[in-house]
């Protein structure tokens, strides 16, 4: 398909998100809110220092959720590669899917037949869902084509095993222009998810963002009837900021689209306030 041209400038779009938000907050559905949310957490810890035991505490960590408040579990952990394995042993029959980035998290700086290398190991280690960066420099440089070739491999390489996060790192794309363009190449190449960040660079997820990216994908669902999914990561400090998030996909896609499948949310430490805020 062809994505029709999208004309909004940032003023616009910072005019409607306010305007969206606004109405949503009236509503009064908060707490139902911050549930869902809760529930679409990929509990995430991408540290230099994780080590066997880190793993071993934070898988307990999510499992524990669930006893201290029946019915609600994280959908997933995220974790470095070297752990998978690990923690697929630890979650083994919880429901809570096993996440890892990949082609070199976070820079996205690799010759690409290594990152292929990578997202392999991923995938035979027994990753539910691999969250790739994309080649910023690349996508910048305008080799869009190179851009959509990486992401469409990855997704092969993935295959039936593994969902496919697609990371755009909108804080160094900068541009309605850029985020827009990224999203449709994402999009096109086969992605179930389109993230806005690593969460390791000074500008992460922002709504200006996620707007634009909400509105590609429902572009996409109206003139295909293909469903892809959101997430927010990086960011967010208080538990409005991840409800902003929310509010914008129920406005714009719809509440189904308002499920582990098609939102998840990157926001690990507000994972117990929220429990506290929901409880």
């Amino acid at each position: 398909m062809t994505f029709i041209p999208y004309t909004y400038t940032e003023e616009a779009l910072n005019e409607r998100i306010t305007r969206i938000l606004n109405e949503e907050k009236q509503k009064g559905n908060e707490k139902e809110a911050l549930k869902t949310i809760f529930q679409s957490i990929d509990f995430t810890t991408l540290e230099a220092f994780d080590n066997e035991a880190k793993i071993d505490s934070f898988c307990a960590k999510a499992l524990a959720f669930p006893k201290e408040e029946p019915h609600l579990s994280v959908p997933a952990v995220c974790i470095y590669s070297p752990f998978i394995r690990q923690a697929k042993q630890l979650l083994n029959g919880s429901g809570i899917r096993v996440a890892t980035v990949a082609c070199c998290f976070p820079s996205g700086q690799m010759p690409f037949n290594l990152k292929v290398k990578e997202v392999e190991y991923c995938v035979n280690e027994g990753a539910d869902e691999v969250d790739m960066v994309i080649s910023r420099g690349t996508f910048l440089a305008g080799r869009y084509d190179e851009v959509f070739n990486e992401i469409k491999t990855i997704k092969e390489t993935c295959g039936d095993k593994a969902h496919l996060k697609v990371i755009l790192e909108t804080g160094e794309l900068k541009t309605v222009e850029n985020i827009r363009k990224a999203s449709e190449l994402a999009i096109l190449a086969g992605a179930d998810f389109i993230k806005t960040s690593t969460g390791k660079v000074p500008v992460a997820a922002t709504p200006l963002a996620a707007i634009i990216m909400i509105d590609t994908i429902k572009e996409y669902y109206q003139a295909t009837g293909k469903k892809v999914g959101f997430k927010p990561a990086g960011g967010m400090k208080t538990p409005d900021d991840a409800l902003a998030y929310y509010y914008l996909v129920k406005n714009i896609l719809g509440d189904e689209w308002l499920n582990p499948n098609l939102f998840r949310v990157g926001t690990s430490r507000l994972a117990n306030l929220i429990l506290d805020l929901i409880r």
